[in-house]
C-alpha cells in the first residue's frame, strides 16, 4: 500500500505510554529508518512523550524501561502504518490491528495505569531471559498505605517524604522477598500489602530487589543482598533523619530477604523494632555466625518461623522466638517425590509465607507450645503455658505484645505447633490423659474420634508406640483437623498389631479429654471402660466432676 507511514520524530519524557515503544523495541531490525514514498500530505512530524527509566542504564539492554523521570531522545525516526494500512514487519505484514491490540497490552516496566487514570509503580516483572542473562542489583521501594493499597507509589531514596502519602509519624512494615530464580514477582505480595494494611494504619513499603534477586546463579543472589541492606540501611537512616522512630520499622524478610532484613538491622545496631524472619534460607547460611545472619541482636525484638530446615529454610534459633510448624520441615501436603515437579522444591518453603498469611487475616490461629524438640511436643511432655499467663502460649502473628516482655525475659524459646495440609491450617490440640488398669503390658498406638451428629474428626496418635500396663497414667496430644464445638461421642480404639493368639483386654480407670486452644470449653471424661485391643470402643463423654 502506497501511505505505509508517518514519519515521527519523537521526544520522550514523563507520564505518556503508546505503543510505538512495542513497535520499535520489539522489531528493531524490520522497522525502516528510511521514509517509504509518501505524499507530503501524510508524512507530518509529530512530537510524542514516553516515560523514561532511570534505573536501566541503556535502553537497549532493558527496552521496557521506558518508564522514568528523565528525558531521553531519540534521533532516528519511526515510520507507522496508516490506520488502513498493513505494514511489512520483519518480512511479514503485520495488520495494523494487531499493532494496536499489542500495543494496548503493553505497559512500561513496573508502571500501570489505574482505574483513576494515574500511574501506579508495580513490583519489577522479569523472566528467565533475564534469570539466564543475569540481573545487576537495583532497589526499588514501593509504598502502599490504605489510601493506595491499589497503586503503589515508588520512594524517593534520598527524599522519603517527598512522597505524600509516606507518613513518617506511622509505623513503616517494609515486606523483603527473597531469591527470585524466575524473575516473576512473588504471588504473595498484594495479599501481604493489604493484610498488613488490615492491623493498624501503616505504611507497608515493598522492597522490590527483583534486578540482583533474579539470578540463576544464586551466589550472586546472596552476594547482593549485603549491598541491598545497604542501601535499605540508607534509606531507614534518612527516615529516621525526617522524624521517623527507629522503634516502628519492622522488616518482614522471606528466605534470603530474611537475612537481608538481619543485615539492615546490625547495620543500625539493632535499634530497629521488630524483624519477622519468614523460614530464613539455608543454603550459603548453616554455617555462618551471627554477624552473618539473621540474629536475635539485629533488633529489639525477632520472631522466626521455620517450615523447610532440611532443603532450602536454616535449622537452629535464630530470634527471641522460634516458631517450628510441623517441626521445621516435610510440611503436610507437600510432594514427597521429585516427581512433582517445582512444587517438590518450593512447597515446603514457600508454606512459611502463607501459614503467615493465614495469621494476619486471623482465619488461623497458630498457638506455639514451648519446646526442647518436637518430638517431646509430640508426646505432650510440654503442653503447659504457666510462663506466659495470665495470656496463652505465643501464637503465630503480627500481634506480640502479650508475649514481647516475657520472651525477651527468656532470652530465646523454641515453640512447636502442627497443622493440616490446607487452609485454615489449623488443627484443634486436646490433651488426653489415660490410667490403665490391664493385666498384661501391652504396646501400641492410640486412634481417637470425636463426633457431632453425622461429622467427625480423628486423631491418629501413632508417632510411636506407647507402654500401656497396671496403673500407669499416660498423656497423649490429641491434634484434630476440624474443630467440632458440641461433642456428642468418643470413639477410642488401641491397635496393638497383634493379628495371632488371644485378644487381650484393655481397661482404662479414667480417660480426661482437655481442650488446649479452647480454654472456655469443658473438660471431658469418662470412667472404667473395659476394651479390647484392635477393637473400638464408643462412649458419651461426661463431665469431668461427675466421676468416682
Amino acid at each position: 500500500m502506497s501511505h505505509c507511514g508517518l514519519k515521527l520524530s519523537i521526544s520522550y519524557s514523563h507520564n505518556l505510554t503508546v505503543f510505538l515503544f512495542l513497535v520499535f523495541y520489539s522489531f528493531p531490525l524490520s522497522v525502516s529508518t528510511s521514509p517509504p514514498s509518501l505524499s507530503p500530505s501524510l508524512s507530518p512530524s509529530l512530537s510524542l512523550s514516553l516515560p523514561l527509566s532511570h534505573n536501566s542504564p541503556s535502553l537497549v539492554q532493558s527496552p521496557p524501561s521506558l518508564c522514568s523521570h528523565s528525558s531521553f531522545s531519540l534521533s532516528r525516526p519511526l515510520y507507522l502504518c496508516h490506520p488502513l494500512a498493513v505494514c511489512a514487519v520483519g518480512g511479514r505484514m503485520l495488520p495494523r490491528r494487531l499493532l494496536g491490540l499489542l500495543g494496548l497490552l503493553v505497559l512500561c516496566k513496573g508502571e500501570e495505569e489505574s482505574g483513576e487514570g494515574e500511574y501506579c509503580d508495580n513490583f519489577t516483572d522479569l523472566n528467565l531471559s533475564h534469570c539466564f542473562m543475569g540481573t545487576s542489583l537495583y532497589v526499588r521501594l514501593l509504598l502502599y498505605t490504605r489510601s493506595n493499597l491499589d497503586c503503589g507509589r515508588e520512594l524517593d531514596h534520598h527524599r522519603p517524604s517527598s512522597q505524600p502519602l509516606f507518613d513518617l509519624s506511622r509505623p513503616t512494615a517494609f515486606v523483603i522477598h527473597g531469591y527470585r530464580p524466575t524473575g516473576a514477582p512473588p504471588i504473595w505480595i498484594d495479599h501481604i500489602v493489604r493484610l498488613l494494611a488490615e492491623q493498624e494504619d501503616m505504611n507497608v513499603v515493598v522492597v522490590d530487589w527483583n534486578k540482583g534477586a533474579a539470578n540463576l546463579n544464586y551466589f550472586t543472589a546472596v552476594t547482593y543482598t549485603r549491598e541491598a541492606a545497604h542501601n535499605l540501611t540508607g534509606f531507614i537512616m534518612t527516615m529516621e533523619e525526617e522524624g521517623a522512630a527507629l522503634s516502628s520499622v519492622h522488616l518482614i524478610g522471606v528466605s534470603l530477604g530474611a537475612h537481608l532484613a538481619g543485615f539492615v538491622g546490625a547495620n543500625l545496631k539493632g535499634k530497629i523494632g521488630r524483624i519477622t524472619g519468614l523460614d530464613p534460607a539455608g543454603p550459603m547460611f548453616t554455617s555462618a555466625g551471627p554477624e552473618e545472619r539473621l540474629d536475635p541482636s539485629d533488633a529489639m525484638f525477632v520472631d522466626v518461623l521455620h517450615t523447610d530446615m532440611n532443603s532450602f529454610g536454616l535449622g537452629g534459633v535464630h530470634g527471641h522466638i522460634d516458631f517450628y510448624a510441623n517441626g521445621g520441615a516435610d510440611q503436610p501436603g507437600c510432594p514427597k517425590t521429585i516427581f512433582a515437579g517445582k512444587s517438590y522444591f518450593v512447597c515446603d518453603h514457600q508454606r512459611s509465607v502463607f501459614l503467615y498469611l493465614c495469621a494476619l487475616n486471623r482465619t488461623c490461629s497458630l498457638t506455639g507450645y514451648p519446646c526442647s524438640s518436637y518430638g517431646d511436643f509430640m508426646d505432650a511432655r510440654c503442653l503447659q503455658c504457666e510462663a506466659f499467663k495470665p495470656a496463652s502460649c505465643p501464637v503465630l502473628g503480627y500481634d506480640v505484645s502479650q508475649w514481647k516482655e516475657t520472651l525477651l525475659r527468656r532470652g530465646q524459646t523454641k515453640v512447636f505447633f502442627s497443622t493440616t495440609a490446607a487452609l485454615p491450617y489449623r488443627k484443634l490440640s486436646y490433651r488426653v490423659d489415660m490410667v490403665t488398669w490391664n493385666q498384661y503390658l501391652r504396646w501400641g498406638v492410640v486412634f481417637i474420634r470425636l463426633h457431632s451428629g453425622r461429622t467427625f474428626t480423628e486423631a491418629r496418635i501413632d508417632h510411636k508406640r506407647f507402654r500401656l500396663e497396671q496403673y500407669t497414667s499416660t498423656r497423649l496430644l490429641a491434634q484434630f483437623d476440624e474443630d467440632l464445638q458440641h461433642v456428642q461421642k468418643i470413639s477410642l480404639r488401641i491397635s496393638t498389631g497383634n493379628v495371632i493368639g488371644p485378644r487381650y483386654k484393655i481397661r482404662l480407670l479414667r480417660i480426661r479429654f482437655t481442650p488446649l486452644e479452647r480454654p472456655e470449653r469443658p473438660l471431658m471424661c469418662r470412667f472404667d471402660i473395659i476394651m479390647e485391643e484392635n477393637m473400638e470402643v464408643a462412649f458419651r463423654p461426661l463431665p469431668c466432676n461427675s466421676g468416682p
